[in-house]
């Protein structure tokens, strides 16, 4: 008798349950919505992550103006997160390291001064030449440093040398055309005028002085037909 009333109510209580059950999927307990799982919006992932880059690339640069245009000790990975008010863990995300953040500050000092190289052709080269100076003229000096008496005293003369070689042919010119043209020779036959074709650009000897001659002569025909510095 005992065993025989315990099953009837765990039977009773079984259908209870089950009817229970069938009424929350028939109710509203399932008729209300799902909420949906929120897309992932890598548009704007993507956009705030180009403005983080944006900002640091534009520190790195303000890091510079200060500075000559040869000193880049100020640009490190820590002044760069300082000044655009992150950490340098964002930096190293964006940059692999140090130097790929310097080149990436060089491209946007060239966009800057309106240089693109890319798209360099033969008729751009004086105007690009142009803003290169006009963008180098925005930054300080660089002390130069003291040469040995003699070579100082060989540079003056031989730009007093080359002023009276250009004065004698430009008899109606104004002085500073005639200082601009005498200065253009001392830079075509500096010694580091002839490094820099040698060392960077790997001419050999020969084809260096035929490179330095040429313009010379050029620079010289164009002063004996009175073309004065534009």
């Amino acid at each position: 008798m005992h065993d025989g009333r315990s099953g009837a109510r765990l039977s009773r209580t079984c259908s209870a349950n089950l009817a229970r059950t069938h009424a929350r999927v028939g109710g509203s307990e399932l008729s209300e919505p799902i909420p949906a799982r929120r897309r992932y919006d890598g548009t704007l992932r993507r956009r705030q992550a180009a403005e983080t880059r944006e900002r640091i690339v534009a520190a790195g640069s303000d890091l510079l103006r200060g500075s000559p245009i040869r000193d880049w000790r100020a640009l490190t990975i820590r002044a760069a997160a300082e000044r655009a008010g992150v950490n340098e863990r964002t930096v190293y995300r964006h940059f692999v390291n140090e130097q790929g953040l310097r080149d990436a500050v060089m491209h946007r000092l060239e966009e800057e001064a309106g240089i693109d190289l890319a798209t360099l052709r033969l008729e751009d080269v004086a105007d690009v030449a142009t803003r290169i100076f006009e963008h180098v003229s925005s930054y300080p000096r660089e002390p130069r440093r003291p040469l040995d008496p003699t070579l100082t005293e060989a540079g003056q003369r031989q730009r007093k040398a080359l002023l009276g070689a250009v004065k004698a042919r430009t008899a109606g010119w104004r002085v500073a055309d005639r200082v601009a043209a005498a200065a253009i020779f001392d830079v075509l036959w500096s010694v580091a005028s002839y490094e820099r074709l040698v060392i960077d650009w790997r001419l050999d000897r020969e084809q260096a002085v035929r490179a330095i001659t040429w313009v010379i002569g050029l620079v010289e025909e164009a002063i004996g037909k009175g073309q004065r510095p534009r």
